[in-house]
């Protein structure tokens, strides 16, 4: 399998630079992939394809702040995403740009922070505490949204079940659902469960090599908590469906299903001939090319039945990304 049969082009006009402002009144492409057959509805009308029984697994990560922008000593512009915190004021991050050398000082704010690069893609802050690091941080939106965040963002770039903080990402695939839709989902004795998987880099990052089963996943953390355990178990048992929220949800349970393991880091690569031991259905939003996210859709579904789908949403000019609208495999 080569990088390139993950490519499609998509025009830059559909690549969503706001939310709605009704989460749930995205629109829905519903793929079967027994049939192959293509649906379009709302999201709201989800429920349509749900039934009593069914079980849904979202993840419950919260976006934090971990975007700085700063100035190197000569003046020029630097960003850092800080990816995950070592130890004390050390952090694992992402530079740009990538030519900064370690033992270079970063001014941020005025000068109210300094820090030193200390190896690539680690950095030493000299703050009094890890609280004002993140409090002179900013949501980090995708470099794909051509804006600077706003106040909306801090409200819409977080599900609305977002709880154990950790992520420098949103699960998209959650953005859709309202606190009313998830209130219809459960009377219809439809169950939910969560997992937590803190996103970072390495679920979005570029696949750069042009075999993709060479192409490895950094770990990230995960946790499953018993109730959930007690729920897919349950919901095997009563041979319902598992629906599996985001890839990001996917790769937990999937993670469990092959390893048995319920918490710590996992650097689980899903792409095409991996056998699919747990979820039954993928929620999941529309994907950049050449990425893990639409390579594990590509497993999920079959490539050819993805780029059939993908064409279609273009054609009706369906939102893209992060921002954009979802689809539903069964």
């Amino acid at each position: 399998m080569r990088l390139s049969d993950f490519d499609y082009q998509l025009p830059k006009e559909l690549i969503a630079q706001y939310p709605l402002k009704e989460r749930d009144k995205a629109r829905l492409l519903v793929l079967e992939r027994t049939s192959g057959n293509i649906r379009h509805c709302i999201f709201k009308e989800i429920t349509d394809y749900l039934k009593k029984g069914d079980l849904l697994i979202i993840n419950d990560t919260k976006v934090i702040h971990s975007r700085l922008r700063g100035q190197r000593v000569t003046g020029g512009k630097v960003e850092v995403l800080l990816l995950r915190r070592k130890k004390g004021l050390i952090f694992e991050a992402l530079i740009r740009p990538a030519r900064i050398k370690p033992q270079e000082k970063i001014v941020f704010d005025g000068g109210k922070i300094w820090a030193t690069v200390i190896a690539d893609g680690q950095i030493l802050f000299d703050s009094p505490d890890v609280s004002t690091i993140y409090n002179l941080s900013s949501l980090p939106l995708p470099p794909y949204i051509k804006r600077e965040p706003e106040e909306l963002d801090e409200i819409y770039y977080q599900t609305v079940y977002a709880k154990r903080e950790g992520a420098i990402a949103a699960p998209t695939a959650g953005l859709h659902f309202s606190e009313s839709l998830i209130e219809k989902i459960k009377s219809e004795g439809i169950n939910i469960a969560s997992v937590t998987l803190h996103i970072s880099y390495s679920t979005f990052k570029p696949v750069k090599v042009e075999d993709v089963t060479q192409h490895k996943m950094t770990a990230e953390y995960f946790e499953i908590p018993q109730e959930t355990i007690v729920a897919l178990s349950e919901t095997q048992q009563a041979k319902a469906r598992i629906f599996s929220v985001g890839t990001t949800s996917m790769r937990a349970l999937e993670t469990y299903a092959q390893q048995g393991r319920i918490q710590g880091y996992t650097d689980l690569y899903i792409y095409p001939g991996y056998n699919f031991k747990l979820v039954d259905c993928l929620l999941t939003n529309f994907h950049l090319p050449r990425t893990s996210l639409f390579i594990l859709v590509c497993a999920f579904a079959g490539r050819d039945l993805i780029m059939k789908a993908y064409q279609e949403a273009i054609d009706k000019k369906y939102r893209f990304y992060s921002y954009g609208d979802a689809m539903l495999i069964l």
